[in-house]
């Protein structure tokens, strides 16, 4: 019988989930990967390139089917713990943790840090103890790379009494961040340990800045919804644009959050997609102005985040677009020729590990990232590996 971990990520209405061979290994084998759909309705479960259709109203339930589907297609398999991975850990937790009832106190408490993923993450954690109470779970924090950023840096210029709070830069897309600086080894020795930017540009999108492979600087703060525009969300604004909105415009608090998070970034700049694909291969004029503004930012992120690490030796590409889109890879590279990056043209049109061309001052790479393999791997030695020693 082969032992495994499960990895969820659960949203609102969708669980995509992973299955690794829990044989120890810093990097495991991924057995199965899917995702359950459109929960609360009409559900589809997309597991090892089939889909079918079932009626799943929570996470509880499609928890259930999820591990149903596994005892019943492949029953050689033991599941011996499960990872989550959960948006915010606060300042409170910088390292996965074991989950347990005091845990989930916690992490509830956070809740109001990052209303629009936390209770989905926990709602998973929740319905899964209630199927398997014996079950270990783990839970592993977007946030918690971040906790090496300095004060100076993760503080906003607000009252003392509001930082004690926990109102306070935290940062996000750890889980990737991490993965992409524990693999960077593998491509070239050094990188890892010299001033290196990561640039995580997916439908969420971020820029971070690593020094001796610990965050310094980041682009997102006290939520997701900071820094860069992004597939939906509009990123960095005058927090007097929301007051205007508020007082001018007679939206309601929700009707803003609504706007901001799911009517703004790619999709309300083009008003065509939030799809970076869909506006590469459109001709309209709103497709090009919102992809000039997505580069544009990235680009004065790219300087300031330079400038935080006192210079740059190494830039990282990832995930959706930064894995993919060429073009915008290029977009970036060419205004960043100040800083010493030169790209190869044809190993950038191939999506070639290493796109940087043999003059380029900066090394930079092309690297997919792997959040649920960093969450297997810490599910394990946090469970299976201690209750082995």
């Amino acid at each position: 019988m082969q032992e495994a971990i499960i990895v969820i990520n659960a949203g609102s209405s969708s669980i995509k989930f992973a299955i690794f061979a829990a044989d120890g290994s810093r990097h495991p084998e991924a057995l199965y990967r899917g995702q359950i759909a459109g929960i609360g309705s009409e559900a589809q479960f997309k597991v090892q390139g089939t889909s079918r259709a079932l009626p799943i109203q929570d996470h509880q339930e499609a928890l259930r089917v999820l591990l149903d589907w596994l005892d019943e297609h492949d029953n050689d398999l033991q599941v011996l713990a499960v990872g989550h991975r959960i948006v915010h850990g606060g300042s409170g937790y910088i390292r996965p943790a074991l989950i347990d009832e005091a845990v989930l106190a916690d992490l509830e408490a956070l809740v109001p840090l990052a209303p629009l993923h936390q209770p989905h993450n926990l709602s998973a954690v929740r319905g899964l103890r209630r199927l398997y109470p014996e079950m270990r779970q783990v839970a592993c924090f977007d946030t918690a790379f971040h906790h090496t950023i300095p004060e100076v840096a993760h503080t906003f210029a607000l009252p003392k009494s509001l930082y004690r709070e926990g109102v306070r830069r935290y940062g996000f897309h750890g889980l990737s961040y991490e993965y992409i600086i524990d693999a960077l080894p593998a491509y070239s020795d050094a990188e890892a340990d010299g001033r290196v930017v990561i640039a995580h540009l997916g439908q969420g999108a971020s820029l971070c800045a690593v020094r001796q492979r610990q965050s310094i600087a980041t682009t997102m703060t006290f939520t997701p919804l900071d820094g860069l525009p992004m597939g939906t969300r509009c990123g960095s604004i005058d927090p007097a644009v929301v007051l205007y909105l508020l007082r001018e415009k007679h939206m309601t608090v929700d009707a803003v959050s609504d706007l901001l998070h799911y009517q703004s970034g790619l999709a309300g700049l083009s008003g065509i997609s939030g799809d970076m694909k869909t506006l590469l291969g459109s001709d309209q004029a709103d497709a090009r102005k919102a992809i000039e503004v997505f580069v544009y930012h990235i680009r004065r992120e790219l300087g300031s985040l330079a400038a935080a690490l006192g210079g740059l030796d190494t830039l990282v590409f990832t995930a959706g677009i930064g894995e993919r889109a060429a073009v915008i890879r290029e977009k970036i590279c060419s205004a960043a020729a100040w800083l010493g990056i030169d790209i190869d043209p044809e190993a950038n049109r191939d999506n070639a590990a290493q796109i940087s061309s043999a003059k380029s001052r900066v090394s930079v790479w092309v690297i997919p990232t792997n959040e649920e393999q960093i969450i297997a791997y810490h599910t394990y030695t946090l469970t299976i590996g201690d209750h082995n020693d």
